[in-house]
């Protein structure tokens, strides 16, 4: 296998009760860089995304990371193996400060993750690289905050730091933008180019104006199946995607978000 490709499928296919939710997806995803996956509501983009992150079994197809294959192992597993991912919904601890929700997520570190008798004070050693991550999304600033207090979007930013303390080599983020206003996607984006400066992104986003900034290779699904891909210049014209985002060839796909 090309040591370039960090992440591949080959045939992969979900059916639910005959619903065909994925159809035979060939993924290539290059190592170091920032693929988005896209396609119309219903296309099929979080189905892969379970599929990728074993939250779903494939009913056909292989997967392979790094060059192995993960097809039949358990999300602990491939969550171990580097492979990460944030969710659609903001998944931190409210109650909790921005420092200690890092601090969780990296206990594991330490071989105390499930030692729930010992004292707190026994974590602060981690104190340090918290706030390391947390300088890297700009959150420094909100280490003392609960997490609830957050804007949205640094909401956003704090997932993806506690993401950041697995040492993830690939890294998945669904819908990193979505609810956001102009402000905090444009912090979103600056911080996803960041992260990806020495790691592989893959991520489903619906705004094309994020794709087109940030993405070197876009994947478009319509049905469960892949209809084009290759960078944003090309895939924005290319007649399928059109009739599936606009139901019109004529359209222009520059700029949607939806």
């Amino acid at each position: 296998m090309d040591t370039d490709i960090i992440l591949e499928t080959r045939g992969l296919v979900k059916e639910f009760k005959g619903f065909v939710a994925v159809g035979g997806v060939d993924l290539k995803v290059k190592r170091g860089s920032i693929h988005a996956l896209i396609g119309p509501n219903g296309a099929g983009k979080t189905t892969c995304f379970n599929l990728l992150t074993k939250f779903l079994e494939p009913t056909k197809g292989e997967i392979f990371f790094e060059g192995t294959d993960i097809t039949k192992e358990k999300p602990a597993q491939v969550a171990r193996r580097g492979m990460v991912r944030s969710f659609q919904i903001s998944s931190t601890f409210p109650n909790m400060s921005v420092l200690e929700n890092v601090r969780v997520a990296l206990q594991p570190t330490l071989g105390t993750a499930y030692n729930f008798w010992r004292s707190s004070s026994s974590l602060n050693q981690l104190n340090g690289r918290c706030m390391e991550l947390l300088n890297h999304v700009g959150l420094a600033d909100f280490a003392g905050l609960k997490a609830a207090e957050l804007p949205y979007g640094r909401k956003r930013a704090l997932e993806i730091a506690t993401t950041l303390a697995m040492e993830p080599k690939l890294l998945l983020l669904d819908e990193p933008t979505q609810g956001m206003g102009h402000e905090d996607v444009s912090m979103i984006v600056n911080l996803i180019q960041k992260v990806a400066q020495n790691r592989t992104v893959l991520m489903v986003e619906h705004n094309m104006a994020v794709v087109s900034r940030i993405a070197q290779t876009i994947t478009v699904l319509q049905f469960g199946e892949v209809i084009a891909e290759g960078p944003y210049e090309d895939v924005s014209k290319n007649p399928q995607v059109l009739e599936a985002y606009m139901g019109s060839a004529e359209a222009e796909l520059e700029g949607i978000d939806g």
